[in-house]
């Protein structure tokens, strides 16, 4: 199980340290384990801090969220909230974080940059998220995505070219999840979890309505994209492989 300090805490489930106080003040997250003077966290509190922040999203009160979790703590029957509670802090991709060395980075992605070019495109790349630093080396949260910069690099594209590509898709895709969460809001949430005492069974359908977004968001976006690319390929490059097969035509 993973430990966190205070601030690592924070980081990790994209909240702040005066939260994290604010929820411990008010019994919304149980305290840490001491070392000393140090409080060190855990796995549990960080579910439990993601929790809070999608219930807070979703309109519930402080004191609502603290009841929740209370009948949870005391083993009454929060079958519902447990199911809640996985699917909102679950991660929607099965893909591992992995690790690297910056000789490793400066290998695949440094060739011809000079020491300060490095140092800018490692911060840009601590920026998007694609690198966080861990002592002597750097923790990748989408080994993915970074095999596929690699890749791109590789094939002549510059680097500060790749991050701002990535860049412009991870804003794309954030319009692209607020516009379904959206739409399953207004359809589907809407008509149920509107007071300050949602029941079981509501609690069980907004677990079960979560759980179900998460293969048709592929199966939503796939196809475009697969459209998509199709037609500005075949418009961007319509013409130049017309003249490459006239080329070879005439060469035979």
């Amino acid at each position: 199980m993973a430990e966190y300090r205070i601030d690592e805490l924070a980081h990790t489930a994209g909240s702040t340290v005066r939260n994290i106080r604010a929820y411990q003040d008010r019994g919304l997250l149980p305290p840490p384990r001491l070392e000393g003077r140090v409080g060190i966290y855990d796995d549990s509190h960080l579910a439990r801090l993601r929790l809070i922040g999608a219930l807070l999203g979703r309109g519930y009160t402080a004191a609502v969220i603290k009841d929740l979790v209370g009948a949870w703590e005391t083993g009454k029957d929060v079958g519902e909230i447990l199911g809640l509670e996985k699917v909102l802090t679950d991660p929607w991709s099965d893909e591992l974080p992995g690790t690297v060395t910056l000789d490793e980075l400066l290998a695949r992605f440094g060739e011809g940059l000079s020491e300060r070019d490095v140092a800018r495109v490692l911060a840009r790349a601590r920026e998007l998220g694609f690198l966080e630093p861990e002592g002597d080396h750097y923790r990748v949260p989408s080994p993915r995505l970074v095999h596929v910069g690699e890749e791109l690099v590789a094939a002549g594209i510059p680097v500060d070219a790749v991050l701002d590509i990535a860049a412009q898709i991870r804003d794309d895709c954030a319009v692209i999840a607020g516009r379904f969460v959206t739409l399953v809001e207004e359809h589907v949430f809407a008509g149920f979890a509107t007071g300050d005492n949602p029941s079981g069974d509501e609690v069980s359908e907004i677990a079960a309505v979560v759980q179900r977004m998460r293969p048709l968001v592929r199966m939503v976006v796939d196809p475009f994209i697969a459209r998509a690319m199709e037609a500005r390929v075949e418009a961007s490059l319509g013409d130049r492989l017309e003249l490459i097969r006239d080329h070879l035509a005439a060469e035979r």
